[in-house]
């Protein structure tokens, strides 16, 4: 990681451990900083996605690539939890779904989860950039002026903490699709979500247009 990254972080003098590992890293990352990470809280895969929370802290790296001693500690380590910032930023969006949109959005991936495995916990989730959006409209018969949209379908990015029945814990990420048709008219609407693991969101965005006829004829 830069060290911009860490910039604010308090910083303090401590002495390297002596990890052959650590001292490989910080060769690779001349003017960086390596990151200490909770495993614990990231799961088997700690090369996958890392939620800020999950960083301890990080040791700065001098421009030769060796430590310096000094180490950024994160104020921020702990428990992770939602961050649905990127998706509530579109206020006039959501109006379709049926709650507020952390709260729709949440409870989907929720029960997507629960049909895999049942019991499955969804710990947190984090919407890790702003969604991509594609919208369909006829013109209003009283106003030629308006449009009244009649599909739409979103491709949100995540990552997400599940934890299963056996207490196993496991870090996930993809995109999350949710396409309705028939908004002009309530009673013949039809909603279809996708769950895409580690799929990104130039790929899902791609799909949108598709997939919002797809959830009409679903």
């Amino acid at each position: 990681m830069s060290n911009s990254d860490n910039a604010n972080w308090p910083r303090e003098i401590r002495t390297p451990p002596t990890d052959p590992g650590l001292a490989a890293e910080a060769a690779l990352n001349p003017g960086g900083s390596v990151a200490e990470i909770n495993g614990d809280i990231v799961g088997g895969d700690p090369n996958g996605y890392v939620p800020t929370e999950a960083i301890r802290g990080a040791w700065i790296v001098g421009p030769d690539g060796e430590l310096t001693g000094e180490y950024a500690r994160n104020p921020h380590h702990g428990t992770p939890t939602d961050d649905f910032s990127k998706l509530t930023v579109m206020d006039g969006f959501w109006h379709w779904l049926p709650d507020r949109p952390e709260v729709a959005v949440r409870e989907a991936v929720q029960e997507t989860l629960t049909a895999q495995v049942e019991g499955a916990v969804l710990e947190w989730m984090k919407v890790t950039d702003k969604p991509g959006v594609v919208t369909g409209a006829k013109r209003s018969p009283n106003n030629d002026q308006h449009v009244i949209v009649v599909r739409t379908a979103v491709a949100v990015p995540f990552a997400l903490s599940v934890r299963s029945p056996s207490g196993r814990r496991d870090i996930l990420w993809g995109v999350f699709t949710w396409a309705a048709s028939g908004l002009d008219k309530p009673r013949s609407r039809h909603d279809r979500t996708w769950f895409d693991l580690h799929a990104d969101l130039a790929w899902a965005t791609e799909r949108l247009q598709e997939r919002v006829y797809e959830a009409e004829h679903h």
